[in-house]
């Protein structure tokens, strides 16, 4: 199915890191999306680590032989593929890889969903120290209802 075949308001957009609570956030979703029928769009957002780094101080480090953006391509893929792999019921997930803060690019892709679904924690303690907690920031910014998946 192509996004053009896809129902903009009838969507449960999902926050995934490829952490253990972005996985149990889309099971969640996918379990949500067989009983209403609805569609899954998973977000992975990524910001330039180098860029990220130099805002604090630190030096970039290199990725070698790939980019960060198709790094966190497969990285989605993968964790779309795990998931799926233990559902016992089929749904329409898009898997969608873009640049930017991740609470921002969740806000805005919740624009016209029924749901946005996040985990409760990403990656990192530290990292959710520097940029905020994404899940926190899409509960008070989201234009639609936000489930927060422990």
């Amino acid at each position: 199915m192509t996004d053009e075949n896809i129902d903009p308001a009838h969507r449960i957009v999902v926050g995934v890191d490829g952490s253990p609570g972005s996985k149990k956030a889309l099971t969640w979703a996918m379990n949500q999306a067989h009983l209403t029928g609805a569609t899954i769009e998973a977000i992975t957002a990524w910001q330039d680590p180098a860029q990220l780094g130099t805002a604090y101080g630190w030096t970039s480090v290199a990725f070698e032989g790939d980019t960060y953006a198709t790094t966190m391509v497969k990285a989605l893929d993968d964790t779309i593929a795990e998931v799926t792999a233990q559902m016992t019921h089929p749904v329409t997930v898009l898997a969608h890889v873009v640049e930017g803060h991740p609470a921002e690019a969740l806000v805005q892709a919740a624009t016209g969903a029924e749901l946005l679904v996040v985990g409760s924690r990403g990656h990192g303690t530290f990292a959710g120290l520097l940029l905020g907690s994404v899940s926190h920031r899409c509960v008070q910014h989201a234009p639609c209802p936000v489930i927060v998946v422990r």
